[in-house]
């Protein structure tokens, strides 16, 4: 069995919003979670404002304007309080109810949707932020335990089946249909669930990042459950 380093190495963990954004990922350090114990009804929300979309994004006017019960009235507040804690660092938040997002069956041995474990990329210095506040919740995996998919013999055979081009080009190919982002977890792998409530931010890759990028994924939805998620 491979030698899988202990879980929470790749992770640090703060106990407010001014720790959370300000404190500089390092070494293999490349999770940072403000742990929070959340209370409130954010369930009632989601039912609210759930439609037939699969994703809904949700303005700050619609929150303000549901009748709520006292608990609902609590989630509310947290929710708009944490969109002004983003919003006032500078980030550009959106808070979604999820049905579900779109699923890649273009290469059923290779999907490129956020159902797949894969990393973010920005051409500037950028993290990824969410929270879940209802419903299944994200996941994180140790680098040390994933392997690039374009590395795998076998996908990789594939990809250059699919491929139409010169070889020199074929890495440049990979990286222009986000093929070199996913990862394949391996056998003992031990993902870490993002939970709810918590506030999570993952490094992503750019240009100038000295850590790893964050390798994570999208839940499978629990059926007839919807999620609610702050991401940006």
């Amino acid at each position: 069995m491979t030698n899988v380093p202990h879980l929470n190495t790749q992770i640090l963990y703060v106990n407010n919003f001014q720790d959370f954004v300000s404190t500089e990922f390092h070494g293999i350090k490349n999770a940072i979670c403000w742990r929070r114990n959340l209370s409130g009804d954010f369930s009632e929300i989601v039912k609210q404002l759930e439609s037939q979309e699969n994703i809904r994004e949700i303005q700050e006017e619609e929150l303000r304007e549901l009748q709520l019960s006292e608990e609902g009235q609590h989630a509310r507040d947290i929710l708009i309080h944490d969109l002004k804690l983003m919003r006032e660092y500078g980030a550009l938040p959106v808070l979604n109810v999820l049905r579900s997002y779109e699923r890649d069956d273009s290469y059923p041995y290779f999907p490129t949707d956020v159902y797949s474990y894969h990393v973010d990329r920005s051409p500037v210095p950028v993290d990824t932020y969410l929270c879940t506040y209802y419903g299944a919740s994200s996941d994180i995996l140790s680098n040390a335990q994933a392997q690039k998919k374009i590395l795998i013999p076998e996908i990789r055979a594939e990809l250059k089946k699919l491929y139409d081009g010169v070889d020199d080009d074929f890495e440049a190919f990979l990286s222009e249909y986000f093929f070199d982002l996913h990862y394949q977890a391996l056998p003992d792998a031990l993902p870490i669930s993002l939970g709810i409530g918590d506030m999570w931010r993952l490094a992503c890759d750019h240009p100038e990042s000295k850590v790893p990028p964050c390798i994570h994924r999208a839940p499978h939805e629990r059926e007839g459950e919807a999620r609610l998620l702050l991401i940006c």
